[in-house]
């Protein structure tokens, strides 16, 4: 393969991608971060970090640094990038696959509650539990703002972003996890409901086990779709796949 391949991302995926391309010679490699960890894991290649300015700002560094083509590996909820790259990629005719994990599924014994965003999320707690584990991630928590009469354990990599629950305690982990670890997490804390975001990574899976294994709901934010006409491939070797075959 030849060409300068940029990749957004900051996921697992993102870096396993980024991993098996650099080593190839014959091939430039850049992984783009959005820059919210403070400590994030580097890809292999080279890394730019910060935002682009937009679908325009995007289209003008694809132009700028003779971008061949661009994959699209970041979380699933990263819907403003997904949107930007589609918009750029269709002004610059650079090629776009978007590389998406494939979301989590129910499975017998599953009390889950499926919502279209947090604030729908927010209205369905307090019929559901009082002390709620939240795994959505250090920005959105003022969707449950309002939900005094609930305590909160918030999970993120970062410290969060306010405004947040008045009764809100705040555990700085990254994963993955393990099933024991958070087992115990949710008999520590008397925890009584959990609220996730579909990502579909099995390092965080181990919640959704666990709240099955001790009858807890769960309520789970479906991603966004992806922007319309843009391919998709579940894994790596789907994207390498991609990339050889316009190399062929």
């Amino acid at each position: 393969m030849r060409g300068h391949v940029l990749i957004l991302g900051g996921t697992g995926e993102a870096r396993r991608l980024a991993a098996e391309l650099a080593a190839d010679p014959g091939l430039r490699v850049t992984s783009s971060l959005a820059g919210r960890v403070a400590r994030p894991r580097l890809p292999a290649g080279e890394v730019r970090v910060g935002g682009f300015g937009g679908p325009e700002g995007l289209a003008r560094w694809l132009r700028e640094h003779r971008v061949d083509a661009l994959i699209d590996a970041t979380h699933p909820f990263a819907d403003t990038i997904s949107r930007n790259a589609a918009l750029a990629t269709a002004a610059t005719r650079v090629p776009l696959l978007a590389l998406r994990r494939p979301g989590w599924t129910a499975r017998p014994g599953d009390d889950w509650h499926p919502v279209a965003s947090l604030a729908e999320a927010a209205g369905l707690l307090p019929a559901l539990g009082e002390r709620v584990f939240l795994t959505t991630g250090r920005t959105g928590l003022a969707a449950f703002a309002d939900l005094t009469g609930l305590w909160f354990l918030v999970r993120s990599v970062d410290p969060p972003q306010p405004p947040f629950p008045p009764r809100t305690e705040v555990l700085l982990a990254r994963g993955p996890f393990t099933v024991e670890g958070e087992t115990e997490l949710l008999r520590r804390y008397a925890v009584d409901v959990l609220v996730t975001k579909d990502s579909g990574s099995g390092a965080t899976a181990a919640k959704l086990t666990a709240a099955r294994q001790a009858g807890l709901p769960v309520v789970v934010v479906r991603r966004p779709e992806l922007p319309e006409g843009v391919p998709a491939v579940r894994d790596v070797a789907g994207a390498v796949a991609w990339l050889r075959g316009r190399a062929g």
